[in-house]
């Protein structure tokens, strides 16, 4: 029945990995069932007939599919299927999207849509990594245009040692967390997590990563050569070259003119007239649309820009190569939030507001991997009017989910751990002006944020961006790239960290990759950059994390108990938590460990509450001396609490050295007296003996 089906077969970092064709998906212009272990990816890519019309752009979709079968779990909806994708499969499908996206023709308008969808998920073998790789298999084997194929790995370091692709347990263990994608001649993708892993360290893996994606690159294209599809023929997108150097050579020096200067507002005004003229020269042209001046019009500034920096060495806003936009911090912003900063960057403004949680506020993930809870949350917002567009806001977006997630990675190497800082912490970064390096703003942001919050971080966070303008053999970096050079540049290599090490790195690049030299020129200039924030801005705003939390956050007490006193403190139906809650107005959270976390806004309801809980679990020694409070007196002796919540008796015959007539005549309520703890008797009631506690003591 499946005559076509062909099995590969490899091996990729000592495990095995196999790639199936001609048996699923068989509509798809590619398809491929990727096995990595026991984790299994079904591949497609599909593209439409025909361009789609009035766009300059290629419309391409990555969507990598979680299903929670693959882990043999239900989806915990209410509906019990999965619904919209989780921050994860958003961050993964970014992850492959940005290798492949380069590759593809410049002028292809046709519609392409790959998918990733997880069957099974073997948490030894990376289902991302089986993802990526099928994606560039279902490419490089169907009739869509690309110039691929790619590979990629994963890279840790444990003890010292790079590994490649992790296990579960020494991804648990590893300093570094990289992900590189490339072809067989560069490297086209780096997202690196780390704890302050050196420059040197970092290139040496991605180095390592590299020779490992030659022989998956080398892999795919034994596939190819032996089934692959010859590509499609497609109407080019690209502009008029003629109706290029029409443009270019009437309103090159008018254009030059309004691109010179360091003002986004300036040179939008600038721009203005001179697209107004553009307009009505081609009005009576039908075949012109104002779509197809626009792409001429930004080919013309492209042209421009890149010119300035690769031959001129010319910036935008007048700055040196090396020269980063004037910076400026502020903390203590707002009275209510917890902890406030903001960092200006040019024109790029971040507001980041830090909040304090209880660790039950903490996040409940629900995706196909190990991790279930989240304590540390980062949040990204970009509004229209940060860029001065005039539209309605929309809920987060791919790009703001990104960007969250990599500033939170970024400072979570240096976030205390939660024994010495027991809470729950959310960051929002609202971007309130934009032009370029946003996301490494709100990492700087975060910095300041966490340290006027009072979170006693390890280190200090910054986070700066390098550009690329290349051509040929030919390269040129610069630091700090505004939006402009953003837009019209080869690659957006964002590097954040400590003074000791990288924390994160992610590379947006529009070519087909990176030599080594690029590299490592991008790892140096962007250290310094860092150096530079850190000592002179961020130090300077604020020089060490406060030494309290606001007072509208809540206090925070962690205490340990028996975990088999757990039952204890809960109570049958939670009837004994729920009445200290009542009683006190503090939080109560309890792990499984014993770990109990106590919050509340005032000290003495936390106060209140673990003298409670300490009562509850307080366990006395036999032979040990407490001091006491009477609470009643019966005929036969005195009942003494002498320790919260724990009362024993005191038997009339024991509360002196010479014969007691009346209990009276020796102590009443609420007089304090030294007891020792004699144990229970038969029925579990304790017992207690103030005669015996002073003879302990006259010994004594």
């Amino acid at each position: 029945m499946f005559e076509n089906r062909k099995l590969y077969e490899t091996t990729l970092a000592g495990r095995p990995l196999s790639i199936e064709t001609g048996k699923m998906a068989q509509l798809a212009n590619g398809s491929c069932l990727v096995r990595y272990g026991d984790t299994a990816i079904l591949a497609t890519a599909t593209a439409s007939a025909r361009p789609r019309d009035g766009i300059d752009f290629l419309p391409l979709s990555v969507d990598y599919e979680e299903r929670l079968y693959a882990r043999g779990k239900i989806p915990g909806s209410f509906m019990r299927r999965e619904g919209r994708p989780s921050e994860k499969a958003i961050l993964t499908s970014r992850v492959i999207d940005r290798p492949i996206r380069p590759l593809f023709p410049k002028d292809l308008r046709n519609d392409v849509v790959l998918s990733m969808m997880v069957l099974s998920v073997d948490l030894d073998c990376s289902p991302e990594i089986a993802a990526m790789i099928g994606a560039s298999c279902a490419l490089a084997i169907s009739d869509i245009p690309w110039n691929g194929p790619i590979g990629g790995v994963m890279v840790g370091m444990v003890d010292g040692k790079y590994v490649i692709n992790p296990t579960e347990a020494q991804r648990e263990v590893s300093d570094l967390e990289l992900t590189v994608a490339g072809t067989s001649e560069k490297v086209v993708m780096i997202e690196a997590g780390a704890k302050e892993v050196s420059d040197e360290d970092m290139f040496g893996a991605i180095m390592l990563g590299h020779e490992y994606i030659k022989q998956i690159v080398s892999f795919i294209k034994g596939i190819v050569a032996e089934i692959g599809r010859p590509k499609f023929e497609y109407e080019s997108g690209d502009v008029d070259p003629a109706l290029f150097e029409a443009v270019f050579n009437k309103y090159e020096e008018r254009i030059k003119a309004a691109l010179d200067t360091d003002d986004k507002n300036v040179r939008d005004e600038r721009l203005k007239p001179i697209v107004d003229d553009v307009y009505a020269e081609y009005a009576d042209n039908e075949n012109i649309t104002t779509a197809i001046l626009d792409e001429v019009l930004y080919k013309v500034q492209k042209k421009i820009v890149r010119h300035w920096l690769l031959v001129d060495q010319k910036r935008v806003d007048g700055r040196k190569m090396d020269e980063i936009r004037p910076l400026a911090a502020e903390v203590g912003l707002f009275s209510r939030t917890h902890g406030s900063a903001m960092f200006t960057r040019g024109q790029t403004q971040v507001l980041t507001l830090a909040t304090l949680g209880t660790i039950s506020e903490a996040q409940n993930l629900d995706g196909i991997d190990s991790e279930e809870t989240k304590r540390y949350m980062h949040h990204y917002n970009m509004p229209p009017y940060s860029v001065g567009e005039a539209r309605a806001a929309r809920s987060p977006g791919r790009r703001e989910i990104g960007h969250g997630a990599l500033a939170e990675r970024a400072l979570l190497p240096v976030i205390p751990s939660v024994e010495e800082f027991p809470y729950s912490i959310r960051l929002v970064s609202e971007v309130i002006s934009s032009n370029g390096s946003t996301s490494q703003a709100s990492v700087c942001g975060s910095t300041l944020a966490l340290m006027d919050a009072g979170v006693p971080i390890k280190a200090p966070v910054a986070g700066i961006s390098c550009g690329l303008i290349s051509e040929g053999d030919r390269f040129m970096t610069m630091i700090d790239i505004q939006g402009l050079e953003d837009f019209y540049g080869d690659m957006d290599f964002k590097v954040a960290g400590t003074h000791k090490g990288i924390t994160a790195i992610q590379m947006d690049l529009k070519i087909d990759g990176l030599t080594p030299e690029i590299i490592r020129e991008a790892l140096e200039v962007t250290h310094a950059g860092r150096d530079y924030i850190i000592d002179d801005v961020i130090l300077k705003a604020i020089p060490a994390p406060r030494d309290h939390v606001s007072k509208y956050a809540p206090k925070m007490l962690t205490m340990h108990i028996n975990p088999d006193k757990i039952r204890e403190v809960i109570g049958s139906g939670g009837k004994v938590i729920q009445k200290i809650v009542a009683d006190t107005g503090a939080k109560i959270d309890i792990e499984d460990d014993g770990s109990v976390f106590i919050s509340a806004i005032e000290q003495e309801s936390i106060d209140a509450a673990q003298r409670i809980i300490a009562g509850i679990v307080f366990e006395p020694e036999i032979g040990a001396i407490y001091k006491g409070k009477v609470t009643r007196v019966i005929p036969i002796g005195a009942f003494v609490e002498f320790a919260p919540g724990k009362e024993g008796l005191v038997h009339i015959s024991k509360l002196d050295s010479k014969r007691t007539e009346k209990v009276e005549d020796v102590c009443d309520v609420g007089d304090e007296i030294l007891v020792k703890y004699l144990g229970t008797d038969e029925k579990g009631r304790m017992n207690l003996s103030r005669r015996d506690a002073l003879a302990e003591i006259e010994k004594q």
